[in-house]
């Protein structure tokens, strides 16, 4: 700063030294920025000067009500020592709000049991005795513009003459809290309630640097409720047995006297899960019949006509070449090309090559995406596979014929061409839809799922859930809603991660009595384009190719058994002939390939 300072004065005198005739802009400019420089820097010490100054009088006043706690403390008897609700019990206020020169305090009084090492601890404890002194921790907390600053002070407080004083009828809670990997978890907050003891037990407090509640101390009895949480985290808890849940899973504790009652919760980060309602992805057809030149965009030497497009001309003048190429074909929301499926006749010393092109017939489609495409394709086979073509790509693709002859006589000639293709989804608005967590309540009878809600995807077909459990949730469809499940992204049941976002897409069918959802994986990979083969004695066997979420869905079947196999070029066929796969309302069946 001095630096800077010095190089402005020197420009300064140097200027004032050269034009002695008056202050100019620059002048004013650099005088200006000079004195900013200055009033800033006061400026920003005074604000420093008064927020140290605010800081240390707040910090005494917490140093005052600590000490002030702790002499309170100090001049109770030993057996009085305790905080209202707290194991042990007494008078002295967990927590409260005190205001000090106009400064708004939280003081949190912890007081707990100790069970010394010294003499052994839990069963070990040489003489039994697990109460051995009272540990006192006052915590002053208040609000600064750094953020929320404490003030802790702790004592031992030993009992009457060094003695240990054993409790009449007690024995020890021990909680452990862990996360969704199983980490321990420190400073999570442990709400432990108890109205059937006297006086009644509500304490709140903190797992420790090892993830633990250890409270020495505690009153023999039934009915310990602890509840488990943190700020942005789930909860976890035991729970009361009631008329609803007559066996409530994890129940409320027990603690008998002279034992350790222990008990491990596990809660993580909060996660987001969207859901999203479909209709599903279904097959359509592109055909054309040579029936008129409605769907033909341009030809030379090509006639159209009763249902063929062959060469021009008549038999003995018909010309070595001809072309012709088809309208733009882009059925609306496209999901997959699948096959092009040729009907053609070739005589004796003619051909027909294709060639597929983009939307606007002048681009070709590379080969990595139709195989062989540049240079022909269909000249040995009548099936052509697209599911290679990429549909944001190619929105559209346009059908090139070549003919040629070198026979005047003979002429190709085209009878039909289809393409089949899959489109969808479109979005299904105001769909009910029930999720259920894996975690338990209650082990019934009924059971009881910790989370168990009935949701709509609303106006826009979509639902977002902020704020909910890590756990592994289904979501299925009543029938009453005219749907099915013909398919979801990722499959049910579907693990949520702690503090993840994930979404699921549910594609819908029509209901129908009786349909088989089929889900295909392998080492935990779901396998799309895989052909799910049902059939049954007397009934032609139905391919269903599973989607890109690896799943093939069976509509409309007969309430019986059925046998299936699954055929995949990269594993062996799976077969299932017996005892087959039997179908009776709207089934779910899971393979796992090898």
């Amino acid at each position: 700063m001095k630096k800077f300072l010095l190089a402005f004065s020197t420009l300064y005198a140097l200027r004032t030294a050269n034009y002695s005739r008056g202050m100019t802009m620059m002048d004013t400019v650099v005088g200006t920025a000079l004195l900013l420089i200055v009033f800033m820097g006061v400026a920003a010490a005074f604000q420093l000067s008064v927020d140290v100054v605010t800081n240390n009088k707040a910090r005494a006043g917490a140093i005052a009500l600590g000490n002030e706690r702790m002499e309170y403390v100090r001049s109770l008897s030993y057996s009085a020592i305790g905080t209202s609700g707290g194991i042990p019990s007494g008078t002295i206020a967990q927590s409260e709000t005190v205001t000090l020169n106009n400064i708004p305090y939280t003081r949190r009084t912890t007081i707990e049991y100790v069970d010394d090492p010294g003499d052994g601890t839990g069963a070990s404890d040489a003489n039994s005795i697990t109460v051995d002194y009272k540990s006192v921790r006052v915590d002053v907390a208040w609000a600064s513009k750094q953020g929320t600053r404490h003030i802790t002070t702790v004592t031992r407080i030993e009992p009457p003459n060094g003695l240990e004083i054993a409790c009449s009828s007690c024995g020890t809670l021990s909680i452990t809290v862990r996360n969704a990997a199983l980490a321990l978890l420190p400073n999570a907050q442990v709400q432990i309630t108890n109205a059937g003891t006297s006086p009644a037990i509500n304490i709140t407090t903190f797992s420790n640097a090892s993830g633990a509640v250890v409270l020495p101390g505690a009153p023999a009895a039934s009915g310990y409720q602890v509840v488990v949480s943190e700020s942005g985290y789930s909860t976890d808890q035991t729970y009361t047995s009631t008329s609803q849940n007559s066996n409530p899973s994890p129940a409320n504790l027990t603690v008998s006297n002279g034992q350790t009652t222990s008990a491990a919760f596990a809660i993580d980060v909060l996660a987001t899960k969207n859901i999203y309602t479909w209709t599903q992805v279904l097959s359509g057809t592109w055909s054309e019949t040579m029936s008129d030149t409605s769907k033909i965009a341009s030809s030379t030497n090509v006639t159209v006509a009763a249902g063929i497009a062959r060469l021009s001309g008549a038999s003995g003048s018909y010309p070595t070449y001809g072309e012709l190429q088809s309208i733009a074909i882009g059925p609306s929301a496209l999901a997959r090309w699948r096959t092009l499926t040729l009907t053609h006749t070739k005589p004796a010393s003619t051909n027909i090559v294709y060639h597929l092109y983009d939307g606007a017939g002048t681009t070709l489609i590379p080969d990595t995406q139709v195989f062989g495409n540049s240079t022909g394709i269909a000249t040995s086979s009548n099936s052509v596979d697209l599911t290679g073509i990429s549909t944001s790509t190619y929105p559209a693709i346009t059908l090139d014929a070549t003919f040629s002859s070198s026979n005047p006589a003979n002429t190709p000639s085209i009878d039909a061409y289809t393409i089949l293709y899959d489109y969808g989804p479109n979005p299904l608005p105001n769909i009910a839809f029930n999720m259920t967590g894996a975690k338990k309540m209650g082990n019934g009878p009924p059971i009881l799922y910790k989370y168990n809600q009935n949701l709509s995807t609303g106006a826009q077909g979509g639902l977002t859930l902020p704020s909910i459990e890590w756990d592994t949730y289904t979501i299925s469809v009543a029938s009453s809603t005219g749907y099915d499940l013909a398919s979801s992204c990722g499959p049910q049941p579907e693990l949520l991660s702690p503090g993840t976002n994930v979404r699921t897409d549910l594609f819908l069918a029509a209901h129908s009595g009786n349909s088989l959802l089929v889900d295909v994986s392998s080492g935990g990979v779901y396998l799309p384009n895989t052909s799910v083969n049902l059939w049954r004695p007397g009934v032609a066997t139905t391919t269903v190719i599973t989607d890109g979420c690896g799943q093939s869905f069976f509509a409309s079947l007969a309430t019986t058994t059925y046998y299936m196999s699954v055929a995949t070029s990269s594993h062996p066929t799976y077969w299932n002939t017996n005892p087959g796969v039997g179908v009776s309302g709207n089934g779910r069946l899971s393979i796992t390939l090898n």
